[in-house]
């Protein structure tokens, strides 16, 4: 599985493209699709992004639900109903559709935040301002953050 590491803001120009960050790339080499896939984040007015291998263990998660759920309605129309596949051009970029931009207040320069298996997509302040919270956050909480034994291992 990918895995999405540090922060990397870079322009957006006037059609919406967007160079996805190298190390991004680098992580996604060998999926399925040659791209990302985007979709509103239902917790933060920024985006939710991962590779294609990412959104189909979500789609099992999603049909563990019985199909006729609330449950499964919800998350399936909120994940898959509005997730864009951007595939990469030549260059690396994305094309950023307007309603994405507009959901994240995203206009001239975006910041990629990497989350371990996901990342997101964000106004930079906006990116800015959350992260200061979220390391007083982390901060107060520290001692939930420990280290758990594998399962192969006898610690």
């Amino acid at each position: 599985m990918a895995l999405f590491t540090s922060t990397y803001v870079n322009k957006v120009d006037r059609k919406g493209r967007v160079s996805v960050p190298a190390s991004f790339r680098m992580a996604l080499d060998g999926q399925t699709f040659a791209g990302i896939i985007l979709y509103p984040s239902f917790v933060h007015d920024a985006l939710d992004g991962a590779g294609i291998d990412l959104l189909e263990k979500l789609a099992a998660s999603v049909d563990q639900f019985d199909p006729f759920t609330d449950q499964h309605d919800a998350f399936a129309t909120t994940i898959f109903g509005d997730s864009v596949q951007l595939p990469f051009d030549a260059e690396g970029r994305v094309n950023l559709p307007e309603n994405l931009l507009a959901h994240a207040g995203i206009t001239e320069q975006a910041a990629f935040l990497g989350r371990g298996g996901t990342f997101q997509v964000w106004e930079p302040a906006a990116l800015t301002q959350y992260k200061k919270e979220a390391l007083e956050k982390a901060r107060a909480d520290r001692a939930a953050l420990r280290r758990h034994p594998s399962p192969e291992s006898s610690e």
